[in-house]
């Protein structure tokens, strides 16, 4: 999906959150929103995607008290907040994020923990990563090296890169936000993920990806 598209999509799915919340007060109702109950009962592996995912059952969040109400209003903030980034073209982190809602008065989080989790909320119920958001984590991505062959979008336009001949020795940075990258081709025998970049960069100096025929991965 281009830029463009996702950055539509997002705006409106976090907008039907809103109008939600507007049409349940015009029919005299307490706002609240509903999401997947977040218990180790309720994941359920999905075979044709093969990956677990959240069951049936579901969690109501309302305003019917003090404490529900304040969870609504940080979500309306935090909708607005990305809201304005889509149509402003711009991101940011997630800790800025955190920080700029120090401005919000009761709607400003206590922790950096609690506006982590109402944004992974927000996935779950847009079903759309938060970098769709345009929000990224504070650290850089991971990085990859070996005989893979990708395309990426980028502001100067399409580019295609070997992750061995048209790197440096750190490898090819992955981007956040991987809708703009795609796999063109590759000889690997398999990859090999690490942590530790001091093993990343070992494996790179003594020719591993090159005598093994493997891309290596190093996960921050």
């Amino acid at each position: 999906m281009r830029k463009e598209e996702l950055d539509r999509l997002a705006d409106t799915k976090l907008y039907d959150i809103a109008d939600k919340w507007y049409n349940q007060m015009q029919n005299a109702l307490i706002p609240f929103i509903s999401l997947p109950t977040r218990t180790k009962h309720n994941i359920e592996y999905d075979e044709r995607s093969e990956v677990w995912k959240y069951g049936d059952r579901e969690t109501l969040r309302n305003a019917n008290n003090a404490k529900g109400a304040t969870h609504l209003l940080k979500m309306a903030y935090v909708v607005w907040f990305i809201r304005q980034q889509l149509r402003e073209n711009r991101s940011s982190t997630l800790r800025e994020m955190y920080y700029i809602s120090e401005g919000w008065k009761r709607a400003k989080f206590g922790a950096q923990d609690e506006s982590n989790h109402l944004i992974e909320d927000l996935e779950i119920i847009t079903e759309l990563s938060r970098e769709a958001f345009h929000l990224r984590p504070e650290e850089d991505g991971a990085s990859i090296y070996g005989p893979l062959r990708i395309k990426e979008n980028t502001r100067r336009g399409e580019k295609v890169l070997h992750c061995q001949e048209d790197v440096g020795e750190s490898g090819y940075s992955i981007p956040n936000n991987i809708e703009n990258v795609e796999f063109v081709e590759h000889d690997a025998k398999f990859v090999i993920a690490m942590e530790t970049g001091g093993m990343y960069a070992r494996l790179m100096e003594n020719g591993f990806d090159e005598e093994y025929n493997a891309i290596l991965v190093h996960l921050k």
